[in-house]
């Protein structure tokens, strides 16, 4: 079973026949062609937007519009080419807008979803440095009154204090690993491969899963790439733990000069139905789906029954 998500996915898709298309196009060119009148121009822009929520790309449009020149001017003898082409350019460019507009509030999105996750980011930052400060002081509180009250009690409950202790101890542990996970300090100072081998670690040790890490990672890139890479990758582990009953799982990271890939493969139990694109909302997919998409990536999902599943992510470097 393979399915993969991509920004371009966020457009409905419905059926269009480009012969049609190109058929309508030329009908329109013609009458534009022949006296130059806005109402013309204004059908170019519905056609436009026609096609663009039809599933057409741009290319076809192109496509549609050279053939178009081709037979009207082969039709329309004696047509001044030179004012014809000029025309034909002011038809195709107004065909062409509702693209630029689907483009530019396509971008827009995509920085206000950036800021969005930066905004994020940092609040989980803070929120994990509470925790490691607050709590952390909290339970060393805790300690000094226990340690104070053990010697007044009879033995028997110092014994229980005892146990109290290390179940104190239990909860400074998870308390820890929160916060590291919350505010991952390796990620800021040494970046995504040794941050994501950390990660790695802590979970093998709590879950008893074997996790191999290996990459390329040589070089330091922007912060918003490193952190989405890693919140992907820490919630395809948190599936592995919570659904695949897996033994163990490998991750690789490929960094080029322009991507960066991160493969989470684990042997676990995989699933027993293929997963649908309506179905994305669970697994944490939609929230890998807002991070990758924020900056250009997409991913994909590639799992069997009883033969694991594979998650890979890509992320466009410096756009």
């Amino acid at each position: 079973m393979r399915w993969c998500w991509s920004p371009a996915m966020a457009w409905p898709q419905m059926n269009v026949d480009l012969d049609r298309f190109g058929q309508s196009y030329q009908d329109a060119l013609q009458s534009y062609l022949r006296d130059l009148g806005e109402e013309h121009l204004h059908r170019a822009y519905e056609m436009g937007r026609d096609a663009l929520v039809g599933g057409l790309g741009i290319l076809e449009v192109a496509a549609s519009h050279d053939l178009a020149v081709r037979r009207v001017l082969a039709i329309e003898e004696g047509t001044d080419r030179g004012r014809a082409f000029e025309a034909a350019a002011r038809f195709l460019a107004e065909c062409l807008s509702p693209f630029e507009m689907s483009h530019r509030g396509t971008r827009e999105a995509a920085l206000a979803l950036q800021r969005l996750n930066e905004t994020l980011e940092n609040e989980a930052k803070r929120i994990g440095q509470a925790l490691h400060n607050e709590a952390g002081q909290l339970l060393a509180s805790v300690h000094i009154a226990l340690a104070d009250l053990g010697p007044t009690l009879p033995p028997a409950a110092r014994e229980q204090i005892g146990e109290i202790v290390q179940l104190l101890k239990s909860s400074e542990d998870s308390l820890r690993d929160l916060s590291h996970e919350l505010r991952p300090m390796v990620l800021e100072n040494l970046g995504l491969l040794p941050a994501l081998r950390s990660l790695s670690e802590k979970l093998a040790r709590r879950n008893k899963l074997a996790i191999s890490v290996s990459g390329n990672n040589h070089v330091r890139m922007p912060a918003s790439i490193e952190s989405a890479v890693y919140r992907a990758t820490q919630e395809a582990l948190n599936n592995v733990v919570k659904h695949a009953r897996a033994r163990s799982v490998r991750i690789r990271l490929r960094c080029g000069s322009r991507w960066v890939s991160c493969i989470v493969q684990d042997d676990g139990v995989g699933m027993s139905k293929p997963l649908r694109r309506e179905d994305n909302t669970g697994l944490g997919l939609i929230g890998i789906r807002e991070r990758l998409g924020a900056l250009g990536g997409s991913f994909r999902v590639v799992s069997r029954p009883h033969r694991g599943t594979t998650l890979l992510l890509v992320v466009p470097v410096g756009t």
